[in-house]
């Protein structure tokens, strides 16, 4: 990205909660809370599959990405948003926010794509069980993931290079994170290109990914509508409960944000809705996939009765 000369700015001032500081305490509270019960809960799940080789299967090699992923993403941004809260001057040079923004954007995208590696998985599981473990042997599986973590560092790197915005004087961020779409609104420079870059990105981060989930769910519907037990298709469907709901939870947050007309986006919707998706889905994850998932909670029988 590129600074006016003229007026250049070297920081940025994050706004936050600043102007709610009723909400402070509450906030910080809530912030911390969640930030603790997101590395409890995703180091707990990559834990216990590490831990039982019972769970050393494809769908659990995934979701201890997820888990990872999750723990980095709560990470980049939380640990900042409870330091600023009660801070007198939250301020972040630029090369800061440049790598904040840029860290985000790779693990946003690379959970874009990761759920929809996800539903594949699901897919292949329940629609060719007798031929599931051939085609998503270890070597696939690792590409899969790598491909995922791979395709969003170039696309990210593709839209940080091309944003060429010049700022001037104006350097406050209504905003708890350096994110992508504040630092739009700061630029002093026409921004109309790279709006057009950030929707284009989106097709490949956002809409081919959805688009395959629904996909993949589809064959999944297909495939238990043709079991004939009502309770086949109830235990055949639950498999995939967990990996849908958080597709709903992560996909409905990021999509209204990102894929809809920028006059018609508020700050603070846009700023309370990143919260949702960026600290929130970090933390329901793990207890969405443990609380619905038999063989984690058998995992972590296992391990507590061998703590006694």
């Amino acid at each position: 990205m590129a600074i006016d000369n003229a007026t250049a700015v070297f920081e940025f001032l994050l706004i936050g909660i600043s102007n709610y500081p009723e909400w402070k305490v509450t906030f910080f509270t809530l912030v911390l809370i969640t930030y603790l019960s997101t590395l409890l809960g995703n180091g707990l799940i990559i834990f216990l599959i590490y831990f039982d080789p019972h769970l050393h299967t494809p769908m659990y090699f995934f979701l201890t990405n997820l888990s990872f992923l999750d723990l980095c993403y709560g990470t980049a941004s939380m640990p900042q948003a409870l330091v600023h809260c009660f801070s007198i001057h939250p301020y972040l040079s630029y090369p800061q926010c440049l790598t904040q923004m840029s860290i985000l954007l790779v693990l946003a995208t690379a959970e874009c794509l990761l759920l929809a590696v996800m539903a594949y998985d699901r897919m292949v599981a329940i629609s060719n069980p007798l031929r599931y473990s051939v085609i998503m042997n270890g070597p696939v599986c690792v590409w899969l993931a790598a491909t995922s973590w791979g395709a969003s560092l170039v696309l990210t790197a593709m839209l940080v290079l091309s944003l060429q915005l010049h700022f001037c004087e104006a350097n406050i961020i209504n905003h708890f994170v350096c994110e992508i779409l504040s630092l739009l609104k700061l630029a002093c420079s026409d921004t109309s290109l790279n709006e057009l870059m950030i929707l284009t990105t989106g097709i490949f981060t956002l809409f081919l990914p959805f688009g395959l989930v629904l996909l993949s769910y589809v064959q999944i519907a297909t495939t238990v509508l043709r079991i004939r037990s009502a309770q086949g298709r109830l235990k055949t469907f639950s498999t995939c409960g967990s990996h849908l709901t958080v597709v709903t939870i992560f996909y409905g947050a990021t999509i209204s944000m990102y894929m809809k007309p920028h006059s018609k986006s508020s700050p603070d919707q846009n700023k309370f809705i990143s919260v949702f998706y960026g600290a929130l889905t970090p933390m329901l994850n793990p207890l969405i996939y443990s609380l619905r998932n038999k063989d984690v909670r058998g995992a972590m029988r296992k391990v507590m009765a061998k703590r006694t």
